[in-house]
């Protein structure tokens, strides 16, 4: 099969291998002209200003006449987004798949969390110990060992220069990051004449288990990597005292994120991740969609799954706010997909956005979290951040996502603090860059059923959760970026 029609109303297919001028379609016209993986083909003809449609859903709209059998794509058709859209709650429910019990070999911390790393993390307040933190990394890594699986720093520019919102947000994501249940031990680095000062960043942090959390202020130490040194071994010992044992994986909190997307990313990986999720529901456990930008378009899919009105009213203010953001800044709503989408086959940002919103799979939405808000409830979770890719895998970290799932249909090396599982929407991908991706979903596009990709995408996350390193964890990759809004003084 070359071709896939993936709603019965839709007047366009997506090219799963590339198609020549003049081949034959299965479901329509001859190819008018060669047509890339991933493109779109005309099933039928589409007049000048007709609705493109695809996911059963208007994609945008013809910009001139478009036969059958001609490649749609940016040089013939327009977004038909706005700034302005109306919504109404039209509450749906769907069943979720009957899932056996599972299990997953993790950590169990006093608090009663589960985690699936037990983790060393330095936390630099600010940007100034960037390299004092990286030295305490490279120093002592003799304390990675027995249960203690690793020692990590996440060095960012911010912590002073920040006013207002900026520097809320600054202190709660890494407040938020000091509360992850991967982290055995932390080690909070502050220099000491910066305007998020430890005092400020205690109160963000609210209580904390003194055997688990230390602090340190550069300037108040005679020798800091001395004092840093003698603060991580204390740390360590007390994480060493945790050991792996058999959980429920109705205890895993797992985020979900798409980067670098392709024509084939709502078509494999994308609702391959959202079977995933609902079993992981169904098990009990949590999921938490993210990028507002990538849902604008589609955001109607999510908003009649919210869980009550409540809900409901919660998530549409998010993407207000974003759209709000957006026009602030003197920018459209649908100045999106990027150059690398549009080689990849998406065209517009209500094409990308179908396909993101495919990861929500069909749970319902119990709650709609604010940037640096960890979940509190079991289900499908929303998540306020833009879709930028390490700004919104950060944030999914800060949220209390054990490991993350990262779909591309390009790929990307990069890792968030928490495991950050890559997923290929196509085979030539998962074989060329088979040093960054973890799992390949493009078999999905060869005769894999969906249900069947989700399967095993949940076997491979109980995996993961149990120690298996990601591709990322493999190569060291572990960074953070903090949304940031304001002046910098």
């Amino acid at each position: 099969m070359k071709l896939i029609q993936i709603h019965p109303a839709d007047n366009v297919a997506v090219a799963l291998e590339p198609l020549v001028k003049g081949e034959a379609a299965e479901l329509g016209a001859p190819a008018l002209e060669d047509i890339q993986r991933g493109h779109k083909i005309a099933l039928r003809d589409i007049p000048a200003g007709g609705d493109i449609v695809k996911y059963g859903c208007v994609i945008g709209q013809a910009k001139a006449d478009i036969p059958a059998g001609a490649w749609v794509h940016v040089h013939n058709t327009r977004t038909g987004l706005s700034e302005e859209a109306a919504y109404s709650y039209n509450h749906k429910v769907l069943p979720l798949p009957e899932t056996a019990p599972r299990t997953f070999r993790g950590f169990r911390r006093p608090d009663g969390r589960a985690a699936i790393r037990n983790e060393l993390w330095i936390l630099p307040t600010v940007g100034c110990v960037n390299a004092i933190a990286q030295r305490l990394v490279r120093e002592n890594q003799d304390l990675v060992s027995g249960s203690v699986e690793g020692l990590y720093t996440f060095p960012h520019p911010f912590g002073c220069s920040q006013m207002g919102a900026d520097h809320a947000q600054t202190r709660k994501l890494l407040a938020a990051l000091a509360r992850h249940p991967n982290a055995g031990g932390v080690l909070i680095l502050g220099l000491g004449c910066e305007n998020l000062t430890m005092d400020q960043f205690k109160e963000e942090l609210g209580s904390w288990d003194d055997k688990r959390v230390k602090f340190l202020v550069c300037q108040e130490a005679e020798d800091e990597i001395a004092a840093g040194s003698a603060l991580l071994k204390e740390l360590a010992a007390y994480a060493g005292t945790f050991q792996r044992e058999e959980l429920p994986a109705g205890e895993l909190v797992v985020g979900m994120k798409c980067g670098g997307s392709d024509g084939l990313s709502g078509i494999t990986a994308n609702p391959a991740v959202g079977r995933f999720s609902d079993r992981l529901i169904a098990l009990g456990g949590s999921t938490v969609l993210t990028e507002v930008p990538e849902m604008f378009g589609a955001e109607g899919i999510l908003f009649d799954r919210c869980a009550d009105e409540a809900v409901f009213r919660k998530a549409v203010g998010m993407v207000e706010d974003f759209k709000k953001y957006f026009t602030a800044h003197g920018q459209v709503v649908y100045e999106n997909p990027s150059p690398g989408n549009k080689a990849g086959g998406i065209t517009t940002l209500e094409d990308k956005s179908c396909g993101c919103v495919q990861k929500g799979g069909s749970a319902q939405i119990v709650d709609v979290l604010a940037y640096g808000e960890a979940v509190t409830k079991k289900g499908l979770n929303l998540l306020s951040g833009p879709g930028n890719d390490l700004v919104s895998a950060t944030a999914l970290t800060a949220a209390g996502a054990h490991l993350i799932l990262f779909t591309t249909g390009r790929g990307t090396p990069f890792g968030a603090p928490a495991p950050t599982v890559k997923i290929s929407t196509n085979t030539a991908l998962s074989e060329k860059k088979a040093g960054w991706i973890d799992f390949n979903a493009g078999t999905a596009a060869q005769g894999e059923s969906l249900d069947g990709c989700g399967e095993r995408l949940l076997d491979f996350v109980l995996e993961i959760a149990g120690g298996k390193a990601t591709k990322s964890e493999q190569c060291g990759a572990r960074e953070i970026s903090i949304f940031k809004d304001g002046v910098v003084l």
